[in-house]
């Protein structure tokens, strides 16, 4: 596989090999960060944590013990689980120093009808952009998958569909106030 070749000439510290690795696995390891920790900014921090220990620790990769994706997959869910537990710890802490002090806790409700306008918001623009800025902007940034694999799964060329996520994301940003 692509990834293992490439893992091991990043172990032996090829900055070149470390470029084409992370351009073949930032995508899933987003998808799968952004699945366990769900916070867009959470998750970036998650991915480049994950991405600077993937580049730290490429000598423990042991090829005969299984296939660099996983193993990279693998480092990624545990980086993503600290980071909901640490945050968990955190609003914990947080309450219980709030009940001592005799300050209210954390409004969960408010939390949660803010996020909830947020998706709607996101879901609400989604729909506006073309069927094709649609599905390759939800394959990327939901799913996890790279350009290159969505434009195999969407049976179109790599310019096409870069060209289509580009303007997709223009116009998301413009609909949702720049804040995108």
């Amino acid at each position: 596989m692509e990834a293992d070749r490439l893992l091991v000439r990043v172990a032996g510290g090829d900055q070149q090999a470390f470029e084409e690795l992370y351009a073949l696995v930032s995508g899933p390891v987003f998808g799968l960060v952004r699945r366990v920790v769900r916070d867009p900014a959470q998750s970036e921090e998650v991915v480049q944590d994950v991405l600077l220990e993937l580049w730290r620790s490429a000598t423990r990769f042991d090829p005969a013990r299984g296939n660099a994706l996983s193993w990279i997959l693998t480092l990624a869910h545990r980086r993503a689980v600290d980071r909901v537990r640490s945050a968990r710890a955190a609003g914990e802490r947080e309450q219980r120093e709030a009940l001592r002090a005799g300050e209210p806790a954390f409004d969960h409700v408010s939390e949660e009808v803010e996020a909830a306008l947020e998706r709607e918001s996101v879901r609400r623009c989604l729909d506006r952009l073309t069927t094709l800025q649609r599905q390759s902007v939800t394959l990327a940034y939901y799913d996890g998958y790279t350009y290159r694999e969505v434009a195999e799964r969407l049976s179109l060329p790599l310019g096409t569909v870069k060209t289509r996520m580009r303007d997709g994301l223009i116009r998301l940003r413009q609909c949702l106030g720049g804040a995108a």
